[in-house]
């Protein structure tokens, strides 16, 4: 990974594993192992509109793998970057009335917390929550932008026909570790507005992080006696 535009750093080793077994034929995972820091990108699986297996089960069977990984892996500073199928928080949504009373074809879950679009119930924005807390993890687009941005600050868009058009998310991520917080310059999403101007063609559009290059320390100084 290029830290600053200028040195890279050597990557060690490289698995599709992070105890997401079930999740990993799908080529849902990519952990990368670099020396001073682990690079993870997943596709998290969608929560669906259902307490099914292949739904709102699955989500939570994710979730719990997901969390333990980040614990075990506090050895070294993480990189999580994807698409992470979650909108924590009201401002990462454009609409949060709509994705709330969001229903498919009238089906309502027994559980109010499962109540919701896929990805806005407060089941799921609440396990994030305790992934984040756990894995000391920082979410840097928000770090860097506290406001809500309707224009740009959404990374998927729905159907550009129907009552989804407009209504947009922000489901994609970079949560770094603690201990990288003070080296983050910059994340930013590269897609704007209702007419999608930089999702090339799909629903999502590409978010960016950069980071400053690990400082090796003070300067030393030369001996003035």
């Amino acid at each position: 990974m290029d830290s600053n535009g200028n040195e890279n750093e050597t990557q060690v080793g490289s698995t599709t594993t992070c105890g997401t077994s079930k999740h990993e034929p799908e080529g849902r995972v990519i952990l990368a192992e670099f020396e001073s820091f682990r690079l993870l990108n997943t596709y998290v699986p969608n929560n669906g509109w259902k307490d099914e297996e292949t739904s709102f089960q699955r989500r939570r069977k994710w979730d719990k793998r997901i969390i333990e990984f980040v614990v075990q892996s506090s050895d070294k500073p993480l990189i999580w970057c994807g698409d992470l199928n979650v909108s924590h928080e009201e401002i990462d949504v454009s609409h949060p009335e709509f994705f709330s009373a969001a229903k498919l074809n009238g089906y309502v879950p027994p559980n109010q917390e499962d109540c919701g679009q896929p990805g806005f119930t407060l089941a799921e924005r609440r396990r994030f929550s305790g992934i984040l807390k756990e894995g000391k993890l920082v979410d840097a687009y928000r770090l860097l932008h506290e406001e809500k941005d309707m224009e740009g600050g959404f990374s998927w868009s729905g159907n550009p026909i129907g009552k989804y058009r407009g209504k947009r998310m922000r489901i994609d991520y970079f949560l770094v570790s603690e201990a990288l917080k003070d080296r983050i310059v910059a994340c930013e999403i590269h897609g704007r507005g209702i007419e999608l101007n930089g999702f090339y063609g799909s629903d999502h559009c590409p978010v960016s992080l950069t980071l400053s290059q690990e400082s090796s320390g003070p300067d030393p100084r030369p001996d003035e006696s």
